[in-house]
């Protein structure tokens, strides 16, 4: 008898030994993206969301709703994400995954997935051009990080590489997926929206994952 297992409940050890992903460590996003200066507005903009993030925090804990309503969504305008070539979806179930020699199916629902629609193939074969996976704000944001490659894990039977986002709404870790054997997963330098240096890095990488 098959044995269901929900995402969210796995643990990073988990996912690497029933989906035999790699970790590999990348302190230098350049390797992976070629980022370009923001526009004096682009600037302002980010300004505001971090401001804003300032604000909500310091009255408490910030929900995952909120987090996506108002730091990512704004986030992923800014970026581009919102082009009539990008389609956004919410809450969508992955397909299950089954660990054979575990005799084990693995099933959950990812927070935010874009998706290039004009690839040429059949839709269940889209791009898939991010993924995004949201805590709370007294959540570590690494927390998100077994969901992620759990989600991206099926995409990876079609395209060589996804780009993923685990975020508690200040800390921001990019995870750059890729197909192979054993698949791998690349952790880049965590971003923090309240240092303007680094608030400004995160959005160049959404305009430039935004553009792959």
């Amino acid at each position: 008898m098959k044995t269901t297992l929900d995402a969210s409940n796995l643990r990073l050890k988990d996912v690497q030994r029933l989906l035999n992903f790699e970790e590999h460590l990348n302190d230098a996003i350049t390797s992976l993206l070629s980022l370009e200066a923001l526009s004096e507005l682009e600037t302002q903009e980010v300004e505001v969301i971090s401001n804003l993030f300032r604000e909500y925090y310091a009255d408490g804990k910030i929900s995952e709703g909120q987090i996506k309503f108002l730091f990512l969504s704004p986030l992923m305008n800014l970026s581009g994400f919102y082009e009539p070539s990008i389609k956004i979806t919410l809450e969508e179930n992955i397909a299950e995954i089954s660990v054979e020699d575990e005799d084990t199916n693995i099933k959950g629902r990812m927070d935010i997935l874009a998706v290039n629609k004009f690839t040429g193939k059949a839709s269940n074969t889209s791009f898939w051009i991010l993924v995004i996976e949201s805590k709370n704000s007294s959540i570590n944001a690494l927390e998100g990080l077994p969901q992620l490659l759990t989600y991206a894990y099926t995409s990876l039977e079609y395209q060589t590489s996804v780009w993923g986002l685990t975020t508690n709404g200040m800390d921001y870790q990019f995870v750059y997926m890729q197909q192979g054997n054993p698949p791998i997963y690349q952790l880049l330098p965590k971003l923090d929206i309240t240092r303007a240096t680094s608030a400004i890095e995160l959005l160049q990488i959404l305009k430039a994952i935004c553009k792959l």
